[in-house]
């Protein structure tokens, strides 16, 4: 700190103002300390004093540098802070400024005034700095013009520093550059990402807009479906209302019924006792007027007694069996009530009761249809989410199969991107199959199937795609006589054929080839019949399916030519089942063109198969449709036999 304060006060003694300016001595002098013994003492310091470097470094670069806004011959001896006081007009806080820490000497220095060389830059840097119009987008470019010509006053002033100041500039101005290339590199992006925003919002509100619509349509049945089973409930409970009161005015009507039999009865007795009463009072008067005699008489009374002890035992009898009995024309009136009032409830409930199962009906059909567009939607999804990934490449696929592009254009025509890595891989495993001439066998496992157990190495009999095929068709010919399982049957037959030393060779042979090409129906089919993944029956039933249309076909062709119209009558009658589509579906794997109905097409070749056992297309859709079918039917099963399994 010491040795700063002397530097910094000598350097000012000397070009101070008093001292009359400098000469040419005087700055070769100072030059020559600096470099000889200021500079490399500078260096060999460990610490500066905050205050001090800054100064000394705008010393000399404003003592040795001459100007050309400044006097000839003479050196600006403002010194660095006071610049600092004029032109920075913020500090930071919490800063003590260095003029407080210093005596009356370093007061006065910091009352110089500025020298003319900076009030020229200041002044002209104003000028241009108003003289632009920062209304414009490029604003901070036009404000940075001003800037860049006072420092290039600065380079051309500061000789001795010139290269690095220029290298400075120069890396600043590539910088902005490459800045500004990186923005307008970008300005594409951010269009095209508000262009894919707005796009996506679009989407976005289009389906919550049909969401929200569904989701009313779904409200409003919803509520529809609530009223009416409001009403049926205010129905039901009319009805039992009625019910209530027929059983009230029934109890009622009872009780009345009941009340004249005890009124009737009173009246019979009644009515018997006045007839006894009036035989006894012309008894008395005949025997008043005949005189009889009293034996007479009292024989008279005793078989009176005696009628009347029977009319009574009759009477009581007669009580004992009709005292619950109503009259016929009150029961016929009540029965008939009740036959119409049951009636009409019958036939109100029966109406309510097909109401509803209309009702139940739609709603099924309705949440059959929405299962349906629900499992299409996301059939839509997968495809999309399919389409949507990145597609590889397949034409390079010809660089590495055998045949060149046409032949890769050949294999891949019509085919999925699943099917044409089976392709791939196909190709491939030939070749690798090709190379081996040998295989391992697996071992004598009870896990191994009985026509691969063998120890050892296996001869590779090199099999081509139509030698397999022609196996498989003569194994299928005799199996269809044999009741035995295909994997025993298998190795029998190639033992029979080949003999027992080289059936293993052709079982391995066989077995390879078969799991190398799962494209070929044949092949692939046999393949999974063998290991046990599908039964030996869908094999039986395809082959009897197809040959069931052949003989439909050939029955509907009455002059054994060969050829049907391509209407297909007979195929619309061997398959009543299917409809228009499947149909179509059929007639255009067929190779029909729709130009002429009475187009003929040779439905013979259409069963065709090539050597390597190769289907023509209608087989092979009419295949799938047998599938397809299938699972279909086992989805049905299982949806009506859901509750029970």
């Amino acid at each position: 700190m010491c040795f700063a304060k002397k530097l910094q006060g000598r350097l000012l003694r000397t070009f101070s103002p008093r001292s009359g300016g400098v000469g040419v001595g005087g700055l070769l002098l100072l030059s020559k300390k600096c470099s000889n013994y200021i500079i490399p003492r500078l260096l060999e310091r460990k610490s500066f004093s905050k205050p001090f470097f800054p100064e000394l470094a705008h010393i000399f670069l404003l003592f040795f540098q001459p100007s050309p806004f400044s006097a000839v011959g003479l050196l600006s001896t403002w010194p660095a802070y006071a610049s600092g006081q004029a032109i920075l007009k913020n500090r930071k806080p919490c800063f003590v400024p260095e003029r407080k820490r210093y005596g009356n000497k370093e007061q006065a220095v910091l009352t110089v005034s500025k020298p003319q060389y900076l009030e020229q830059l200041e002044s002209y840097l104003r000028k241009e700095l108003q003289s632009l119009d920062l209304t414009k987008e490029n604003a901070q470019e036009l404000k940075l013009q001003p800037f860049r010509e006072i420092f290039e006053f600065f380079i051309e002033d500061f000789k001795t520093y010139k290269p690095l100041l220029a290298a400075i500039k120069n890396e600043y101005e590539v910088t902005l550059v490459h800045m500004q290339e990186k923005i307008h590199s970008l300005e594409p992006l951010k269009a095209l990402l508000v262009t894919v925003s707005d796009e996506c919002t679009q989407q976005i509100l289009e389906l919550e807009e049909q969401e929200r619509a569904e989701i009313t349509t779904l409200k409003s049945e919803r509520l529809y479906l609530l009223k009416l089973i409001d009403k049926m409930k205010e129905e039901k409970i009319s009805l039992q209302t009625q019910v209530s009161k027929l059983r009230k005015s029934m109890a009622e009507e009872y009780l009345r019924y009941l009340n004249e039999c005890d009124a009737r009865k009173l009246l019979l007795a009644d009515l018997s006792e006045m007839r006894s009463q009036q035989e006894d009072i012309m008894l008395h008067h005949v025997q008043d007027v005949k005189g009889e005699d009293t034996m007479k008489l009292a024989l008279a009374l005793k078989i009176a007694r005696q009628d009347l002890t029977k009319v009574q035992v009759e009477l009581n009898a007669m009580k004992a069996d009709y005292g619950d009995v109503v009259p016929r024309r009150d029961f016929e009136s009540q029965e008939k009530k009740y036959s119409d009032l049951r009636q009409k409830v019958i036939m109100h409930s029966l109406k309510d009761f097909d109401d509803l199962q209309k009702e139940y009906d739609m709603l099924l059909e309705i949440h059959g249809e929405t299962v349906q567009e629900r499992d299409q939607f996301y059939k839509e999804l997968l495809q999309v989410q399919r389409s949507c990934t990145p597609r590889p490449d397949w034409d390079k696929c010809a660089e590495v199969i055998s045949g060149g592009a046409e032949r890769w254009d050949i294999l891949a025509e019509g085919k999925t991107s699943e099917q044409l890595m089976d392709v791939l891989l196909e190709e491939l495993g030939e070749g690798v199959l090709k190379e081996k001439d040998t295989f391992t066998g697996m071992g004598k496992n009870e896990r191994v199937p009985v026509y691969l157990r063998f120890e050892g190495l296996v001869k590779n009999k090199m099999l081509n795609k139509k030698e397999v095929v022609a196996i498989l068709r003569e194994i299928w010919k005799e199996k269809v006589s044999a009741d035995q399982q295909v994997c025993f049957f298998f190795l029998g037959f190639l033992q029979r054929k080949y003999g027992e030393a080289s059936a293993f060779e052709w079982a391995y042979s066989i077995y390879e080839n078969i799991k190398l090409y799962r494209s070929n129906d044949t092949m692939s089919l046999f393949y999974d019949i063998l290991t046990g993944n599908v039964d030996e029956g869908i094999y039986h039933g395809q082959s009897q399916f197809i040959a069931n249309l052949l003989k439909e076909l050939m029955a509907y062709d009455s002059l054994n030519s060969g050829n049907l119209t391509s209407q297909f009558v007979a195929l619309r009658a061997a398959f009543p089942l299917k409809n228009d589509v499947q149909i179509q579906e059929l007639i255009e794997a067929a190779g029909y063109k729709a130009e002429s109905s009475d187009e003929l097409v040779n439905y013979r070749s259409l069963f065709n198969e090539d050597e390597e056992g190769k289907a023509e297309p209608f087989i092979w859709k009419l295949k799938s449709q047998y599938i397809s079918e299938k699972q279909a039917y086992l989805r049905e099963l299982k949806n009506e036999l859901g509750d029970l399994l």
